[in-house]
């Protein structure tokens, strides 16, 4: 009789380690991801900031994204780094502005969450932009979208951005 409730414990355990191992990865977002201005609604404010390559790369808790941009001066790549844990990451942008990040699983881990801020003084004055990026796949037409909301000292500005995979 103890070997049986032993064993059901033992099963219990591992039933819920499974489903908290499975929840923390959630939905693998790797790949080279290419901008697709056709499948990407007009943005609010009437322009746009979308990279035009994602090279992600995810391995458990890490998070690379690779992001290449149309500039000035021609192609500009940047890569920042995040942990999927709900830890806060630090990533430099323009300059030495660093960009606070924390990146966490949606209830149904099907969906990332960047939760983003940054500060920085221009003629100055301190300002601060924040953000939030949900990364949603979808699975049978092979495309991520990238709903963005950024508040800004001039308003809140919202855009989609949906990139096929390569």
């Amino acid at each position: 009789m103890k070997s049986t409730g032993l064993f059901l414990s033992l099963v219990a355990a591992f039933l819920l380690l499974a489903g908290v191992q499975g929840n923390a990865q959630g939905v693998n977002f790797s790949g080279t991801w290419t901008f697709n201005e056709s499948k990407s609604p007009a943005s609010e404010g009437g322009f746009r900031f979308a990279p035009s390559k994602l090279v992600v790369t995810q391995s458990g808790n890490d998070l690379t994204v690779q992001r290449t941009s149309p500039g000035m001066d021609g192609e500009m790549t940047t890569t920042d780094k995040f942990t999927l844990d709900g830890k806060e990451c630090i990533n430099t942008m323009f300059g030495d502005n660093k960009r606070k990040t924390v990146v966490k699983w949606s209830p149904d881990s099907k969906t990332l969450i960047f939760s983003h801020s940054m500060s920085f003084e221009m003629d100055g004055q301190s300002m601060q932009f924040n953000s939030t990026e949900n990364w949603k796949l979808n699975e049978a037409d092979k495309t991520l979208s990238v709903e963005t909301i950024m508040t800004t000292p001039n308003g809140e500005m919202k855009t989609t951005n949906v990139y096929d995979k390569k």
